[in-house]
């Protein structure tokens, strides 16, 4: 039986492993978390529409449903040539066929980070955030600043969905509170038009939004680094805040900055139409740590990464007579989808491809059918629940 070992325990990770290991191959995951956490779900950990238990899932009893054997560890290193993966525990692995590497990538953190929280890099951070934020709501009042950031080396890296969602989901709790009028809420980012990548309609509407909803806006900017108090700008302009809530862009992980995976200007590993790693034949780099190529607007977006491992996992299949057919195609599934939620309020669902750019609002009941996508996506998980056609997960 062929031996393939995935590193990393996110949403590219488990579900290589579990498809390959349906396949009949000899699975093992490392993931440096005992748990698989759902990001798209943590924008409601910070104002109390979730428990942060209820986005976590142990990746012990994911391996036993799934039939993939699973290592808690930290990846120092990759050496393809040598086909060795070091862990900081275990130390150098070599025992396996094929590798798929779905480590995800480090963030561009601005100076001050230990200034902000991030709902998109350590998971309880998010937890910590929540309590920030709720010492406010004690007192009554405050200022809080919510935004992203950019990787000029690679702007498909960039995370700018979660910060609007994070953002309209706290002004409709203050709202819920009535206490909306006692605080300062401002978006903050370095670009022109963030969010210009979801098509022009969907951006218009998504700062009108904000305009409506009386949330400052500070965009054009760089940043110049994080204080206590606020958020410092490269011309000297500070805006002030009690709370920073920041999500920074994606670049390539450390424990690749020495391996002799080839790689783009930002770190990320270069990969072919079928994901698989160039010039190796046995090595295969699928979501974030992925260079995606494709259309400007393209972006790292979670069903773009579970298509990659799919994509991965057949073709990985196919070579080994599991399958039949020609090597699939990652590019085929290049789009951006996004039910951006805004709390009580509804959501819209924005799409893009490149044919179209779609902006639909859904009131009230785009908020609800995010969280049913939510619990409908964990029973999938844990196969209690089938996938349905055409919907990723």
């Amino acid at each position: 039986m062929k031996k393939v070992m995935v590193v990393g325990g996110g949403i590219a990770g488990v579900e290589a492993a579990s498809l390959l290991s349906e396949y009949g191959f000899d699975v093992t995951l490392v993931s440096s978390r005992d748990y698989y956490y759902i990001y798209p779900l943590a924008i409601w950990v910070p104002v109390e529409r979730i428990k942060f238990s209820d986005i976590k899932m142990d990746l012990n009893h994911l391996a036993l449903t799934h039939g993939f054997k699973f290592i808690k560890d930290e990846v120092l290193s990759i050496k393809a040539k040598e086909k060795e993966v070091l862990l900081k525990e275990s130390g150098a692995l070599k025992d396996f066929d094929y590798l798929v590497i779905a480590i995800g990538g480090s963030k561009v953190n601005p100076k001050g980070m230990e200034y902000a929280y991030s709902i998109c890099s350590e998971p309880t951070q998010a937890l910590e955030l929540r309590d920030a934020i709720q010492k406010l709501v004690l007192k009554g009042s405050g200022k809080i600043a919510i935004g992203f950031g950019g990787n000029p080396k690679d702007p498909s890296g960039v995370r700018g969905g979660p910060a609007f969602e994070l953002l309209l989901n706290l002004d409709d709790y203050l709202r819920k509170l009535n206490l909306r009028e006692h605080f300062d809420l401002t978006f903050f980012a370095p670009m022109e038009k963030p969010g210009i990548r979801l098509g022009e309609k969907a951006y218009e509407s998504a700062f009108q939004m904000l305009k409506k909803l009386n949330i400052n806006i500070k965009t054009g900017k760089k940043i110049k680094e994080f204080q206590k108090d606020g958020v410092l700008l490269e011309d000297g302009e500070k805006i002030e805040a009690d709370v920073v809530a920041f999500i920074p862009a994606t670049d390539g992980h450390k424990a690749l900055k020495d391996s002799d995976l080839p790689q783009n200007e930002a770190g990320f590993i270069k990969i072919d139409d079928t994901t698989k790693v160039l010039d190796f034949d046995y090595v295969y780099a699928i979501g974030d740590v992925g260079a995606l190529e494709g259309p400007d607007w393209k972006a790292k977006q979670g069903h773009l990464a579970e298509a990659m491992a799919r994509v991965c996992a057949f073709n990985i299949a196919l070579k080994e007579g599991k399958e039949k057919g020609s090597f699939k195609n990652y590019k085929e599934h290049m789009s951006i989808i996004c039910l951006m939620d805004m709390g009580t309020k509804g959501g819209a669902l924005i799409y893009r491809n490149n044919k179209k750019a779609m902006f639909l609002p859904m009131p009230i009941i785009g908020h609800y059918l995010k969280k049913l996508w939510g619990f409908h996506f964990k029973l999938v998980k844990l196969k209690k629940l089938p996938k349905l056609p055409y919907i990723n997960y």
